[in-house]
């Protein structure tokens, strides 16, 4: 567990991964929260908390490892986003605005890498089936109060995709094992969408 919303943190985990296993070549952002709240209700500290996960704590590891990739001349860098960034989601302004400053912060550490042998790409699927969504459908439904299950409103979201189903987090693990290879190394800035055909 690493609580990338530290900087104390996130500096000794990069010290001592380096001590225990070698310098950094590859980074993959993966931490992420999120819940609904719309826009007028939304508090401070939600904000903070979901922005302060998903973005910043990816600016904070990132700003830990970045130097050593430029200086050894090979990097990649891969963060794990939304289409939440390019196409929004009601009453989720928070996980909206912290996946599109990723997008920001990817394009950024792509350019100041360029020239060093450094990518970074982001990869922005749709609903992916994992335990934090699984969470956050059943506390919604619970919200609703309409009587339906949670494993009712998991297929109803897979029905809403054009193939039926829903992303599995192998498929986003097994493009993230591709961009950091050698035979991605011309791939970065970019904005990856893994949508099964959907256009949210």
């Amino acid at each position: 567990h690493l609580d990338v919303r530290d900087s104390d943190v996130a500096n000794r985990f990069a010290a001592d991964a380096e001590a225990a296993i070698g310098p950094a070549d590859i980074l993959v952002n993966a931490a992420g929260t999120t819940a609904e709240q719309p826009v007028c209700g939304h508090s401070d500290a939600l904000w903070e908390k979901i922005v302060d996960t998903n973005l910043t704590g990816a600016f904070r590891v990132t700003r830990a490892v970045l130097p050593g990739m430029i200086e050894r001349g090979w990097g990649r860098i891969v963060n794990i986003g939304s289409t939440a960034a390019s196409v929004g989601w009601k009453d989720n302004p928070a996980y909206c605005a912290s996946k599109a400053g990723l997008l920001g912060l990817t394009r950024c550490v792509a350019l100041e890498g360029a020239a060093h042998g450094v990518t970074c790409v982001m990869i922005s699927p749709t609903w992916v089936e994992t335990e934090l969504m699984r969470r956050n459908v059943a506390q919604v439904v619970e919200r609703e109060g309409k009587g339906r299950t949670a494993e009712e409103a998991m297929a109803e979201i897979a029905r809403g995709n054009p193939q039926q189903r829903m992303l599995q987090p192998q498929e986003i693990a097994g493009l993230a094992v591709f961009l950091c290879s050698d035979l991605a190394k011309g791939i970065t800035m970019e904005n990856i969408q893994i949508t099964g055909g959907a256009l949210w």
